[in-house]
């Protein structure tokens, strides 16, 4: 997560009791603060907006700092990062002009020029003009060989999204096409008339997530409720995800399904039917490669006289899967070591492209077919940095990788079949680089775990526990934190003369399936122990001091957070919760919370509900804690981690008497920001309150 912030306070006569600590057995006296668009919680909200507001953007030095963010967003010589389609190049470009975004193509000859010429696909600022719509790009589907997508647009910036049928040829929409309304749905196509759609089709149709329960197919000119149902699942079944491969050396399609977020069961269509595959819950799947399924490995896997190990790549052959005699085929294609993982898998037509990650940095492998197994090379990529596929073509074999790293602007490298990577283009220094230095080091955590981590300062910095400096987090998910190149918020803290850090705490994925699995349920408190041990080696190097020492999460890094300043308070004097996981007692029934069980636990469940209420940030924050002054920001659209978590903590907390500030976009999804413009507000938001707590 590379966005952060909140802010805000609470009338008191807003707040429906007195009580200052309440158990988790009470009656939350706090929950008409879920009601997302509730016309006395958006009261609430509008008055912590202009209390906080006050505070933060009222700082002469704030309106500087958004104009440095939003020049870095707005500029032209940004890489146009694109994606390969049928030998042309697709970006999706933001700035200044284009507030919403426009879809764009040009050749791959132009594209490798300094001055590309491009042509405009689709104008989404005209489009939202056009409709009186508040349309935010959430992606497309297109269909190789043909002109066609399936393009998403949310209203505001949340993850459901209507579906609308494109061609790029005349560049309109499909007059008479395929169109479905607005629900959290993903498609897949399986030739140019039919669709294979997961939506809302009525009551009952949702699961306890809001995602769809049912995928169908769906024949061009027929009504979308009448579509053939060809898949359905029970309620607490997290996702069922229509999925299509059109490859030059095969088509497949079929439906995969979450049982919960880390498990997969995967049907296949064989012979006009779903077939569902005898394989271990604990994969992903990656796609297909000629006859083979390409699948990562969470665990181990023993079928036969073979093993698959756990945070290995394989194959296996599609025949085999339907024929259920998997260990026939099965095949490593790549096992990392203890300190390595794979980070990211894409799929080319004659290669398959592996982002590696040693000790936290990035390497780019390229595994081939050959009669003995797979070949595996080392591309040649610079080190020291994070590597990332940013396109694939499976039709050429050709694929485009960003390198960057903390102090390195991100360089663009375009690989053709085994060609040694080729620069394109190169993002311009936006800071002194010169004037900064970036180390890894390690820290213990409380179960001995060494604990590696990040840290950029400035090179002349006084070892004395005076330097201001920010700890930044997530640890979950299987989501790893590596080297990036310093913008937004951490460009404007460092060029202030901040520190910051960056932690590889347990429960991400740094070190493969099992550093992620070390920290997962009733194994939680791993991740903020490691989190915490962190933040006490920056104090014990003597960098910094609690009195300077701040920390900064969303999403799930929010609970990192909010579990981090309620156990531990006196190590910090600031902390950004964004968009975070607080009420971790309710997180399951608040809109996509349900599909996180697989991660934390279930509340709902005596035994779960027991380790979970240990570190439950909104049950365990407490009227005699001396917290620091904490700074929570969320979005009235995020329909994702929902905006109630933030403001029932920041109800609650000022209700004890706790200094907070709190600030809520109306909108922008899990991002907490719809644009440019609203990135470099909060990036600026944010600077703002960590100076004013840790260097003022």
């Amino acid at each position: 997560m590379k966005k952060l912030t909140r802010g805000a306070m609470i009338v008191a006569t807003l707040m429906s009791t007195t009580t200052a600590n309440i158990s988790a057995q009470d009656e939350d006296p706090y929950l008409w603060l879920e009601e997302v668009e509730g016309k006395r919680a958006l009261e609430w909200v509008e008055e912590r907006n202009k209390h906080s507001l006050n505070i933060l953007e009222g700082d002469k030095r704030f309106k500087g700092l958004m104009e440095r963010a939003l020049k870095d967003y707005n500029a032209k010589d940004k890489i146009a990062y694109g994606s390969i389609e049928g030998g042309e190049i697709h970006n999706f470009w933001q700035d200044e002009k284009n507030v919403r975004g426009v879809w764009r193509k040009t050749t791959l000859n132009s594209y490798s020029s300094d001055t590309p010429e491009w042509t405009t696909v689709l104008d989404y600022d005209a489009l939202a003009k056009a409709e009186g719509e508040n349309w935010v790009y959430k992606g497309r589907n297109c269909l190789h060989g043909t002109t066609r997508c399936m393009i998403s647009l949310s209203r505001g910036g949340g993850d459901a999204v209507v579906v609308r049928e494109f061609d790029t040829a005349t560049g309109e929409f499909v007059e008479g096409g395929f169109s479905s309304p607005e629900a959290k749905q993903n498609t897949a196509w399986l030739d140019e008339n039919t669709l294979l759609i997961g939506t809302d089709f009525g009551e009952g149709t949702m699961n306890e997530s809001g995602y769809a329960r049912q995928v169908r197919v769906w024949k061009r000119g027929t009504d979308l409720m009448s579509a053939e149902k060809i898949h359905d699942s029970s309620p607490e079944v997290v996702f069922n995800f229509p999925v299509a491969s059109n490859r030059h050396d095969g088509t497949y399609a079929g439906v995969l399904q979450g049982p919960d977020f880390f498990t997969r069961i995967i049907y296949l269509m064989n012979e006009g039917k779903l077939q569902k595959l005898d394989l271990p819950l604990d994969i992903e799947m990656e796609g297909f490669f000629g006859d083979a399924m390409i699948i990562l490995m969470r665990k181990d896997w023993s079928v036969g006289d073979k093993t698959a190990t756990a945070g290995s790549l394989v194959s296996v052959k599609v025949a085999d899967l339907l024929n259920g005699e998997p260990e026939n085929s099965l095949t490593s294609i790549f096992t990392p070591g203890d300190r390595n993982s794979i980070d990211g898998v894409s799929i080319g037509k004659d290669r398959i492209f592996l982002s590696v990650l040693d000790e936290v940095t990035g390497q780019l492998i390229s595994a081939t077919p050959s009669d003995s197994g797979w070949n595996i090379t080392n591309m040649g990529m610079p080190k020291n940095g994070t590597l990332a596929v940013t396109s694939a073509d499976e039709w050429s074999d050709m694929a485009m990788v960003n390198f960057e790293s903390f102090l390195q602007p991100d360089t663009l490298y375009m690989v053709s079949g085994d060609s040694a990577p080729k620069a394109l283009k190169s993002l311009p220094a936006r800071f002194n680089a010169a004037a900064l230095t970036t180390t890894q080091k390690f820290a213990t955590s409380k179960d001995g775990t060494k604990v590696p981590y990040f840290l950029v300062h400035h090179k002349d910095v006084k070892m004395d526990g005076t330097t201001p400096t920010v700890l930044y987090g997530y640890g979950g998910f299987e989501i790893s934190l590596s080297p990036g190149y310093l913008s937004g918020f951490s460009k404007l803290w460092v060029e202030n003369g901040g520190a910051y850090a960056v932690a590889n705490i347990r429960g991400g994925g740094e070190f493969g399936p099992k550093w992620h699995q070390a920290a997962l349920k009733p194994n939680r408190q791993r991740a903020f122990d490691d989190f915490i041990a962190v933040a006490e080696d920056l104090i014990a190097s003597k960098l910094t001091s609690p009195k300077h020492l701040g920390i900064r999460g969303g999403s799930n890094g929010g609970l990192l957070m909010g579990a981090t300043f309620t156990q531990r308070p006196e190590l910090f004097n600031a902390a950004i919760t964004a968009v975070p996981l607080l009420d971790m007692l309710r997180y399951h029934k608040l809109l996509a919370g349900a599909s996180w069980v697989g991660e934390y636990g279930d509340p709902d469940i005596a035994e779960e509900r027991a380790y979970i209420e240990k570190y439950s940030p909104y049950q365990n924050v407490k009227a005699d804690g001396k917290y620091p002054e904490i700074f929570f920001y969320t979005s009235t659209k995020d329909d994702r981690v929902h905006p109630g978590h933030a403001r029932k903590m920041a109800a609650r907390m000022i209700e004890q008497g706790h200094p907070v500030i709190y600030y809520e976009n109306t909108e922008g999804g899990h991002a907490a920001a719809a644009n440019l413009k609203q990135r470099a507000y909060t990036d600026a938001l944010q600077t703002i309150y960590v100076l004013k707590k840790l260097a003022d």
